[in-house]
Protein backbone atom coordinates (compact mmCIF):
# COMPACT_ATOMS: atom_id res chain seq x y z
CA UNK A 1 0.00 0.00 0.00
CA UNK A 2 1.71 3.47 -0.20
CA UNK A 3 1.99 6.10 1.66
CA UNK A 4 -1.28 8.71 1.74
CA UNK A 5 -0.69 12.08 0.02
CA UNK A 6 -2.42 15.79 1.26
CA UNK A 7 -4.03 16.34 -1.44
CA UNK A 8 -3.80 20.74 -0.69
CA UNK A 9 0.07 20.27 -0.77
CA UNK A 10 -0.32 18.71 -3.87
CA UNK A 11 -2.96 20.70 -5.32
CA UNK A 12 -1.10 23.93 -4.40
CA UNK A 13 2.68 22.78 -5.77
CA UNK A 14 0.67 21.63 -9.29
CA UNK A 15 -0.57 25.41 -9.35
CA UNK A 16 2.76 26.83 -8.75
CA UNK A 17 4.64 24.76 -11.51
CA UNK A 18 1.71 25.82 -13.84
CA UNK A 19 1.85 29.41 -12.92
CA UNK A 20 6.36 29.29 -13.40
CA UNK A 21 5.35 27.38 -16.77
CA UNK A 22 3.43 30.60 -17.63
CA UNK A 23 5.16 32.95 -16.01
CA UNK A 24 8.17 31.62 -18.38
CA UNK A 25 6.69 31.90 -21.60
CA UNK A 26 5.72 35.28 -20.88
CA UNK A 27 9.35 35.89 -20.34
CA UNK A 28 10.11 34.59 -23.83
CA UNK A 29 7.04 36.48 -25.24
CA UNK A 30 7.39 39.57 -23.90
CA UNK A 31 10.31 40.46 -22.00
CA UNK A 32 13.29 42.47 -23.20
CA UNK A 33 16.22 44.40 -21.74
CA UNK A 34 16.04 48.02 -21.22
CA UNK A 35 19.20 48.49 -23.73
CA UNK A 36 16.57 46.65 -26.11
CA UNK A 37 13.81 49.07 -25.36
CA UNK A 38 16.02 52.48 -25.55
CA UNK A 39 17.21 51.10 -28.41
CA UNK A 40 13.67 50.36 -30.00
CA UNK A 41 12.87 54.19 -28.97
CA UNK A 42 15.56 55.93 -29.86
CA UNK A 43 15.14 54.04 -33.53
CA UNK A 44 11.50 54.58 -33.64
CA UNK A 45 12.06 58.73 -32.65
CA UNK A 46 14.80 58.72 -35.60
CA UNK A 47 12.74 57.27 -38.10
CA UNK A 48 9.74 59.56 -37.36
CA UNK A 49 12.31 62.91 -37.06
CA UNK A 50 12.94 61.68 -40.79
CA UNK A 51 9.87 61.16 -41.91
CA UNK A 52 8.75 65.01 -40.63
CA UNK A 53 11.55 66.46 -41.97
CA UNK A 54 11.01 65.05 -45.79
CA UNK A 55 7.29 66.21 -46.08
CA UNK A 56 6.53 69.02 -48.13
CA UNK A 57 4.81 72.39 -47.64
CA UNK A 58 1.30 72.98 -49.25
Amino acid sequence: MTTPINLNKARKQKQRAEAEKKAAENRVKFGRTKAEKTAQKSEKERASKGLDGAKREQ
